[in-house]
């Protein structure tokens, strides 16, 4: 019998959830999938014009989050022949950076980096960035999908003018699959929840904030049904949302992810 046994999960992934279902069974918990990701899409007319705007102002700070942004941004640059203008602006300014994806795909271009999140997180990185001069300072932050309230705050009270590109735009789901789940959610449907990204930790709190669902939500995850996070990003994008009760595994891994909920239910059993 697994530690999970009489557990219902929801999972909230669009991806390899077949994995992850059999994962959660052989730990002894029934499971159903609520999809919370949406679609992200890239926009290349937005992108270019982002970047024709950049070109025209000093930027004095670069704040990429993703690797995938940094690449939607370099080859947008090159499509629309500005790639070497783009390169020597990106090398003139100050680079910081969040994750490691992030930083492997400028430095595979040769851009090096000024300031690395020493976590890959946005929690870990703004300590690190107290003491720089930021007022009155230009900051392009490149965000993927959806905002970073806490960076934004940081760069707010310090005086910089601030610039969001995002190369990616987040599409949530339909509203009416999100009301239903949080209804269910909201009935202590679930017993647990794991989210495998932080967009769909977004569509989710976003949507109950809109039907006035939020605080319930907040309360429901820290009184019932367990959070649980597939990695330190989507942590914290739980954490903005007002949820602390959170299960993370140290790697990193769906697998990793399933066995550090059984792990902590057999801990709560056994006190």
């Amino acid at each position: 019998m697994g530690h999970l046994t009489g557990f219902h999960v929801a999972l909230t992934a669009s991806r390899k959830t077949d994995d992850m279902q059999a994962l959660l069974h052989k730990q002894g918990a029934t499971s159903e999938v609520h999809s919370m990701q949406g679609t992200v899409a890239a926009d290349p007319g937005t992108i270019a014009e982002q970047i024709k705007q950049g070109l025209e102002r000093q930027v004095d700070f670069f704040v990429f989050t993703t690797g995938v942004g940094v690449d939607a941004l370099l080859e947008s640059a090159e499509q629309i022949g500005l790639y070497k203008e783009f390169f020597l602006q990106l090398k003139s300014s100050s680079i910081i950076v969040r994750g490691y994806k992030a930083l492997a795909a400028l430095r595979k271009v040769g851009i090096e980096c000024d300031i690395i999140s020493d976590d890959g997180t946005i929690a870990g990185l703004v300590p690190q960035l107290e003491g720089i001069e930021f007022n009155g300072k230009c900051v392009v932050v490149q965000q993927y999908g959806a905002p970073s309230p806490s960076l934004d705050s940081f760069f707010e009270q310090n005086g910089a003018n601030v610039i969001h590109w995002l190369p990616y735009v987040h599409y949530p789901p339909k509203a009416e699959p999100i009301e239903r789940f949080i209804t269910e959610l909201l009935d202590d449907r679930f017993s647990a929840v794991c989210f495998t990204t932080a967009l769909q930790v977004k569509s989710l709190f976003t949507h109950a904030s809109i039907i006035g669902e939020k605080n319930n939500l907040v309360t429901q995850f820290s009184k019932g049904t367990i959070a649980v996070a597939v990695g330190k990003v989507t942590a914290e994008s739980l954490l903005e949302e007002g949820v602390h009760r959170i299960i993370t595994p140290e790697k990193e891994r769906m697998g990793a992810m399933v066995i550090e909920l059984a792990h902590y239910v057999k801990l709560k059993k056994e006190t």
